[in-house]
């Protein structure tokens, strides 16, 4: 075998490849076609969901002096679910909006106050129980990573959670929302600590 051969080869002159641009622009058309109709399908599914629970009454106010608070805490407010069913999500008024928080524990009950949402009060009479817990429609979180508040809206019971920037305060929390329920304990804290 000589060498020779292999030279010639590569001294051939090839042309490069042509891109055939319209073939490569009508598969970016079809993938950007794609993508906007899965967002407005999502889109769709979270109107439709909304329209489902727009028998949810409207969510108490945050008064403008709820008292002296008990407890503060600053973190995330990561949705609402049916109580015990923490992936059946809850969107109507609101509860659905993923957000900053700002929590305060008073007499009157939970002021949940949200920048660049809506913000709204659990009275202290609605509260059921609170619990730790590790997921929440949408979010899981290390074992005890959320703070669950359950109460009472409408005929709805409902389960909120939150993160605390600092998990540390969230016993505190459970602690505190039951000493404001008198003790009282739903079923369906049984069925969180359960899964």
């Amino acid at each position: 075998m000589t060498p020779a051969p292999l030279i010639t080869l590569a001294a051939e002159r090839q042309s490069a490849e042509v891109t055939d641009w319209a073939a490569r622009l009508g598969w970016v058309a079809g993938l950007l076609l794609f993508v906007a109709l899965v967002y407005w399908l999502m889109r769709q599914g979270w109107k439709w969901r909304s329209e489902l629970q727009s028998g949810l009454p409207e969510l108490p106010g945050v008064p403008d002096e709820p008292g002296e608070p008990t407890l503060r805490m600053s973190g995330r407010y990561h949705g609402s679910t049916t109580a015990g069913q923490w992936l059946d999500r809850i969107v109507a008024r609101g509860l659905g909006s993923r957000s900053r928080v700002e929590l305060s524990l008073t007499g009157a009950g939970i002021a949940v106050v949200r920048p660049g949402a809506h913000d709204f009060l659990v009275p202290a009479a609605a509260l059921r129980g609170a619990r730790l817990d590790k997921g929440i429609a949408g979010k899981v979180l290390p074992e005890g990573g959320l703070l669950i508040v359950t109460w009472e809206h409408g005929d709805k019971l409902i389960d909120s959670g939150f993160r605390s920037d600092r998990a540390a305060e969230h016993a505190a929390w459970v602690a505190a929302v039951k000493r404001l329920t008198r003790g009282d304990v739903p079923h369906t804290e049984a069925e969180g600590a359960a899964r």
